[in-house]
């Protein structure tokens, strides 16, 4: 899952960043309310952490429109308020949860799981394509009833295949997606790791599920 941080403060980004990394998350940064609009729009991430206070554009503004643009992505508010008024504020401006600094970084991943998890049950219970299931909220994969260890990236660069079945996908737009938009594009990771699942998922199976697209990239299809 991609998740979008916008934050002013260069040192709490780049903890929170390292920390959802870590996670397994694909994890992108804006450091302005401008920069963080503008990129929120992009409807591939599932949630938004955003700071209150930020230059060219405050979190509420760039929040309210967000809102107006359509943009459903869950938004969890940071800030140094701590008033009910202000939290009133912040959820009425069509915030999902408020965190307020500082804050200890478990209890952030506690609310990011919340949310996401609340996301994922509302979009489906399950993915199938073909006998390959996964189930996005328990984090489990079986194929013909067989169950699938993953590791969490494999878990994410399945999920993502799973969720575009038949599409072509790119290194550029997985990369994007799995990792993040900053990721040296020039490495193999994408291939590494498309063959990691290739063992697990399809070498004992009689039906290959993820092909290559010469010269395109990737696709997944029964």
């Amino acid at each position: 899952m991609r998740i979008l941080i916008v934050e002013d403060e260069k040192k709490v980004a780049a903890f929170v960043r390292k920390g959802l990394q870590e996670e397994g998350y694909a994890v992108d940064v804006a450091f302005d309310g401008e920069e963080g609009l503008r990129m929120a729009v992009d409807p591939s991430y599932d949630l938004i952490i955003l700071d209150i206070y930020l230059p060219k554009l405050d979190g509420l503004a760039a929040l309210r429109q967000m809102r107006e643009k359509k943009v459903g992505t869950p938004v969890l508010l940071l800030t140094v308020r701590a008033t009910i008024e202000d939290k009133v504020l912040g959820l009425d401006s069509g915030a999902d949860d408020y965190l307020t600094k500082p804050f200890a970084f478990q209890e952030l991943l506690a609310r990011v799981r919340a949310l996401l998890r609340r996301r994922t049950d509302a979009a489906a219970t399950t993915i199938t394509v073909a006998d390959l299931v996964l189930d996005p909220a328990s984090r489990i994969v079986s194929r013909g009833g067989r169950r699938i260890e993953l590791t969490l990236k494999e878990f994410s660069l399945l999920e993502y295949f799973m969720r575009n079945p038949g599409r072509v996908l790119t290194r550029t737009m997985i990369i994007g997606h799995v990792w993040n938009y900053d990721f040296d594009s020039g490495t193999n990771v994408v291939d590494v790791y498309v063959n990691y699942l290739r063992k697990k998922i399809d070498a004992a199976a009689g039906q290959k599920l993820i092909h290559t697209v010469r010269g395109a990239g990737y696709v997944m299809r029964a």
